[in-house]
């Protein structure tokens, strides 16, 4: 190596044949500055215009750079750049990912307030439960009138069944649900109807709810008014007198509640125009979908012409075959489970009590009441008649009992729920016709003196008790009659976590079929059985 070569080279041999090219070149720098290495690390001799040129290339470069601070290999350099385009790309390849995360996250969040309350949904896009009533405001512009109202009635938490099926309704998909009695499930769709709806109109009908029974319609009304307190919604029940006389062309009306039989005759008669319904409810939807309203509901159904109506259904029992006929009427449905499907409501204690023969079952009923007469009571019986003979039976006993069946008069039955209600009424003696959707406050017990003649009924019967988290009592009387059922029943009590004889549990199960046997009269006067 020559003398005077950089001490960068001391110690090391350099092929100079190799890189002659690039020695001569080091060589021509050392000869024209005269110092050591340049300060900018420059090799090779550089003409000022070239220099010129690199500086305003490099501050055009640092105009679209972005200092980012890290690990420096050279200690002249004091940042590493990236091109500002780069960097964006890198953020729009990186917001996907981020709201894939989120997305993730609040799946799983749904997932465990799901599982905490016990609700199943399937459906696509399902949308988030609520987590509190504050939530309807936030999420979807709740008037204050209506959060005033929920507030006032008593009611701080949303149930599991409102948790979930009010979002489903407020993003305007269909829903059939299912949950168990005195869960809240009028609520659950009167709440999200009256937010859609918004303010009261001269437009015809735009919400029609269809009940069973007539008493469950009285019910529903009373209740949407209470929600709608404040707006000036105008809330009409179909009575006998309206279908009669009244034309709804002239007579203003946003939500309409009816049996289906009457509307039916309302639509029939021209005095009801649908074509302007925004929500359709079916309430009690297994009831309404039996032999007897099928056609009735087909005829409403078609009646409701929008195209962009919103159809849901509510049901304590929500047979296969009720699911089957909801997705033909229904499009794009989420199915809002709450608990098992089809079993009772586990604050209820539930007994089976073997009484032998009518007469035995009449003897233990008395005794039951002479132990501990717990008002209120209702009892099932099978049908209108022998709702009658209980009641003659009874009402001399010092106990203050009412009977309600639909061969009363409309003004009757009124009245005697209404006593009932008010506690001038102890016992209420009742066919099904009240075991559906009326919500009686604080039953104490139910008592099936006729066996139930299917497990639907069953779970609608002595879902009268216990509701909205209160505890309750069924007792069941069976016969040798109706043993041959027994095992259905009991099924019903064991998913509810009611214990069960073994006995019971082993008994062969049969195909469930309307159980209404002939059963003699009720009375303990010999004289009267004779005859």
């Amino acid at each position: 190596m020559e003398k005077g070569t950089s001490f960068l080279f001391a110690g090391i041999s350099f092929d100079k044949k190799k890189f002659a090219n690039d020695f001569a070149r080091f060589k021509d720098t050392k000869q024209g500055n005269g110092d050591g290495p340049t300060d900018d690390f420059n090799i090779g001799k550089r003409d000022p215009e070239d220099v010129a040129v690199s500086v305003r290339k490099r501050k055009r470069k640092i105009a679209y750079v972005s200092v980012v601070e890290g690990f420096n290999v050279f200690k002249s350099s004091k940042s590493v750049s990236l091109p500002f385009e780069e960097q964006n790309d890198q953020d729009e390849e990186n917001q996907p990912s981020r709201k894939k995360k989120e997305l993730n996250k609040q799946i799983e969040q749904d997932a465990l307030l799901r599982k905490k309350h016990h609700i199943h949904v399937s459906g696509s896009n399902s949308p988030s439960p609520l987590q509190n009533f504050a939530e309807l405001s936030s999420r979807y512009g709740c008037d204050s009138y209506l959060l005033h109202n929920l507030a006032e009635l008593g009611f701080k938490e949303p149930t599991p069944i409102q948790r979930q099926a009010i979002p489903v309704l407020l993003s305007g998909r269909e829903c059939f649900a299912c949950a168990p009695t005195g869960s809240g499930k009028t609520l659950a769709f009167v709440c999200p109807m009256l937010m859609k709806l918004k303010h009261a109109s001269k437009d015809g009908i735009r919400a029609v709810i269809l009940c069973p029974t007539r008493e469950l319609a009285s019910q529903t009304t009373r209740e949407c008014k209470r929600m709608a307190k404040g707006n000036k919604f105008r809330i009409k029940l179909m009575t006998k007198e309206l279908v009669r006389n009244a034309d709804f062309s002239k007579l203003l009306c946003d939500i309409l509640i009816s049996t289906p039989l009457r509307l039916q005759l309302a639509i029939c008669k021209k005095k009801v125009d649908l074509s302007r319904v925004e929500h359709l409810v079916l309430d009690e939807s297994d009831k309404l979908f039996e032999l007897g309203m099928l056609k009735q509901i087909d005829y409403v159904v078609k009646a409701c012409s929008n195209t962009s109506v919103i159809r849901s259904l509510f049901s304590a029992t929500l047979p296969d075959f009720v699911e089957e006929l909801a997705r033909t009427i229904m499009h794009d449905a989420v199915r809002v489970v709450v608990g098992r499907k089809n079993t009772a409501s586990d604050t209820i204690n539930q007994k089976l009590v073997y009484a032998g023969s009518e007469e035995g079952k009449l003897l233990a009923l008395r005794q039951s009441f002479a132990e501990s007469l717990n008002p209120p009571v209702l009892i099932f019986v099978q049908n209108k008649k022998r709702a009658n003979e209980l009641y003659e039976e009874l009402k001399f006993d010092s106990i203050r009992v009412g009977v309600v069946h639909s061969d009363l008069a409309q003004k009757q039955r009124e009245n005697a729920v209404d006593d009932f209600r008010a506690g001038n009424t102890w016992v209420l003696i009742a066919t099904d016709v009240v075991a559906r959707g009326l919500d009686f406050k604080g039953v104490n017990c139910v008592i099936n003196f006729d066996f139930p003649d299917s497990a639907a009924a069953y779970i609608h019967r002595i879902g009268r008790s216990g509701r909205a988290g209160r505890t309750g009592e069924a007792i069941t009387f069976y016969t040798e009659d109706d043993v041959l059922v027994l095992r259905n029943i009991a099924n019903v009590m064991a998913a509810s976590g009611c214990e069960v004889p073994s006995w019971i549990m082993a008994l062969p199960k049969v195909k469930w079929r309307r159980h209404r046997p002939e059963r003699e009269s009720i009375s303990t006067n010999p004289e009267d059985q004779e005859e």
